[in-house]
C-alpha cells in the first residue's frame, strides 16, 4: 500500500458528509429479500463528475444524468436494479426524470441536482409508480453507515459486493475517497456494463474532478473485458463535497498527484473486482503487450487477445494454446512481424521469434491451470505497452445467459 494513502473501512460513508441507504421497491417481485433501490446523499452541495457508456444506444438514465451533470451543484444519486430503463423510448426518459424529481422533492432540492442510474433487463418499461413511492420512503432512511446496503442494492448477476475506501494524506490534512461498483456480465472496455459511485470529501473544482475521474477510468474500467459486450447503461459518477476542508486541489501540484494516485487505486481495485466476479469466470488473466510501435497498436493487440472467444475457451480448458494468441495479434490490424513475437505464460517462455519455444507444454499447462496468471506479448518493434484485465469463457457463462 502506498505511504500516500491507505485503505480504510466505510465505503461511500468514509468521506465526511455522505448518507446512504437502500430499500426493496418491488422491481423484481420474485426476490423480496434483496433491495433494488439505492440512494447516496451529500449533506452539503457537491460538485460532480461522470463518465458514461460510448454505446450509441444509451439508456434513459444515462441521457438524463449527462444533462444533470452540467449543474454546478449535485446533492444525490438515486439508482435502481432489476430494470435498465433502456430502449424504452419517451416513457423511459420521463421515468428517469420522474425518479430525479421524486428524489428532489423528498430532499427539498431541484431535480437537476439529482443524478439517476438504472441496471437490469433492457427493453422493459420502468415501474415508475413503485419507484416514486419508494424513493420518498428511502430518503428518510439514509444513514451514515449504509454503503454496504448500496453495494448490495445495485447488484444484478454479481455474486459479491464491491466496495472500497481510502484515506489520502495531503499537505493541508487528509481527505477520503469511498466507492461501490457493480458488474459481472456484458463487460468490455469503454465503460463496461457497470455502475460505479464514488464519494470524496476533498475540496476540488468541478473541472479538476472531471479530469481526475476521466484519467482514472481510462486506466481501470476501460481496461477490463469479460465477454466483449458493451452495455447501454455504463456509468461512473463521483461527488466531492469539500468537507475535508483541505486547500483546493489544483492541477500540477503534489497534492493533486496524491489524490490522483489514490483515486486510481480505488477505480482499479473495483475494476479488478468486476473481472474476478465475471459471469461464470474461473480464471483472472492479465494480458500485457509491450514492444509495440504505438500506444494504439499495443491496445488493439491486447484487446484482441483478451476478447478472443477461442483464446478464452482454451484458458477455461487449461490449454496454453498460444497459436490462438498469435492469430488474434495477426488480425488485430497492428504493425507486427511474426518472426519477432515472443509470448510468455506467467513469465515462462512459450513462443520465441514467432515459433514454439523449448519449454515443455506441461510447464505451460501448470501456469494456465492456476486461477490467476499473466500473458505477456513482446512485439519487439517499439516501446509502447498496454494491459487489459480479462477472464476465461466457461460453460457456466453460456448457461447464465441463455435467458430466464
Amino acid at each position: 500500500m502506498s505511504s500516500v494513502f491507505s485503505e480504510i473501512p466505510g465505503g461511500l460513508n468514509a468521506p465526511a458528509g455522505f448518507l446512504t441507504g437502500s430499500i426493496y421497491c418491488g422491481i423484481k417481485a420474485s426476490n423480496p429479500d434483496r433491495p433494488d433501490l439505492a440512494m447516496i446523499v451529500s449533506e452539503f452541495p457537491a460538485v460532480a463528475a461522470g463518465t458514461f457508456t460510448t454505446n450509441r444506444v444509451k439508456a434513459a438514465p444515462v441521457r438524463v444524468s449527462k444533462v444533470h451533470l452540467r449543474s454546478a451543484e449535485v446533492v444525490a444519486i438515486v439508482a435502481n436494479a432489476g430494470n435498465a430503463n433502456a430502449c424504452t423510448g419517451v416513457p423511459g426518459i420521463e421515468g428517469a426524470k420522474r425518479m430525479t424529481q421524486a428524489a428532489a422533492k423528498a430532499l427539498g432540492v431541484k431535480g437537476r441536482q439529482i443524478l439517476v442510474c438504472s441496471t437490469g433487463r433492457i427493453g422493459v418499461q420502468l415501474p415508475i409508480e413503485k419507484l416514486e413511492h419508494s424513493i420518498q420512503e428511502l430518503s428518510s432512511k439514509v444513514i451514515s453507515t449504509g454503503s454496504h446496503a448500496v453495494a448490495e442494492a445495485i447488484m444484478t448477476s454479481d455474486t459479491v459486493k464491491k466496495e472500497i475506501a481510502v484515506e489520502v494524506q495531503l499537505s493541508s490534512g487528509s481527505i477520503r475517497i469511498g466507492a461501490v461498483a457493480k458488474g459481472a456480465g456484458m463487460i468490455d472496455p469503454n465503460m463496461a456494463t457497470m455502475l460505479c459511485f464514488i464519494t470524496t470529501d476533498a475540496c476540488i473544482e468541478k473541472a479538476e474532478l472531471q479530469q481526475a475521474l476521466a484519467v482514472s477510468v481510462e486506466h481501470s474500467f476501460n481496461r477490463i473485458t469479460v465477454d466483449g459486450d458493451m452495455s447501454t447503461n455504463d456509468t461512473v459518477l463521483m461527488l466531492a463535497n469539500a468537507q475535508a476542508k483541505n486547500a483546493p486541489l489544483r492541477l500540477g501540484t503534489a497534492d493533486f498527484e496524491r489524490f490522483q494516485r489514490a483515486l486510481d487505486h480505488v477505480t482499479l481495485s473495483l475494476a479488478k473486482m468486476i473481472v474476478e466476479d465475471g459471469e461464470g469466470v474461473t480464471k483472472f488473466v492479465e494480458v500485457h503487450v509491450n514492444g509495440a510501435t504505438s500506444f494504439s497498436d499495443a491496445r488493439r493487440a491486447a484487446e484482441a487477445i483478451a476478447k478472443s472467444c477461442l483464446v478464452k475457451c482454451a484458458w477455461f480448458g487449461g490449454d496454453p494454446n498460444w497459436g490462438r494468441i498469435m492469430d488474434a495479434i495477426g488480425y488485430s490490424g497492428i504493425k507486427m512481424r511474426e518472426e519477432l513475437v515472443d509470448i510468455y505464460y506467467g513469465g515462462t517462455l512459450a513462443v520465441k521469434g514467432g515459433v514454439a519455444s523449448s519449454t515443455p507444454v506441461e510447464q505451460l499447462q501448470r501456469v494456465v491451470a492456476q486461477d490467476r496468471f499473466c500473458v505477456t506479448v513482446d512485439l519487439h518493434l517499439g516501446k509502447a505497452e498496454y494491459t487489459v484485465f480479462t477472464t476465461d469463457l466457461s460453460t457456466d457463462y453460456v448457461t447464465l445467459n441463455m435467458g430466464e
